[in-house]
């Protein structure tokens, strides 16, 4: 990846991340107390313009967390906004970054909600922690990483039918 210009984001429990995204090529997450993640598409896949990343088939992305490669199966998207779900595997944790708000996203390690992020598919990413939640350096990296590449939020399926019938009606 290319270096940056911008600021790293302070993280209220691990301190400065830096996230850059290489245009829709990949990106990189990395920080002082965090494992540092990649997120790579290949450059031979097809791209959609409307996601930060280019591609939600898992068969065109490779994530490695400090080198290693994960499993990562973006859901394909549709309209329900469970169906635009993130999931990663990561040495025997489950984690899961679904929207439940129009601008936020809930990340999840083995159904336990740890924390809320929001991010418009770009290097800017906002973190909240789960007050109690047993917190690790990775949910960090894997949070922030999933944000930025596919982006947050919603619109719930009563709004996308109220714009559809809108839409729909002279």
């Amino acid at each position: 990846m290319n270096d940056s210009d911008r600021n790293p984001i302070e993280d209220t429990r691990f301190g400065e991340i830096t996230v850059r995204q290489d245009g829709q090529n990949g990106l990189e997450v990395e920080g002082e107390g965090i494992p540092r993640v990649t997120l790579e598409r290949d450059p031979e896949s097809e791209v959609d313009r409307q996601i930060a990343i280019g591609t939600r088939d898992p068969d065109r992305l490779t994530m490695r967390i400090d080198g290693l490669e994960v499993g990562l199966k973006p859901a394909k998207g549709g309209l329900t906004r469970r169906s635009y779900r993130v999931d990663v595997e990561y040495r025997g944790a489950d984690y899961r970054l679904v929207p439940d708000s129009v601008p936020g996203s809930r990340l999840t390690r083995d159904g336990v909600h740890i924390g809320d992020f929001s991010c418009d598919g770009d290097e800017i990413v906002l973190a909240e922690w789960k007050e109690g939640a047993d917190i690790r350096p990775e949910d960090a990296s894997i949070g922030y990483a999933l944000a930025s590449a596919f982006g947050t939020g919603g619109q719930p399926m009563w709004m996308l039918l109220i714009d559809a019938v809108g839409l729909a009606t002279p």
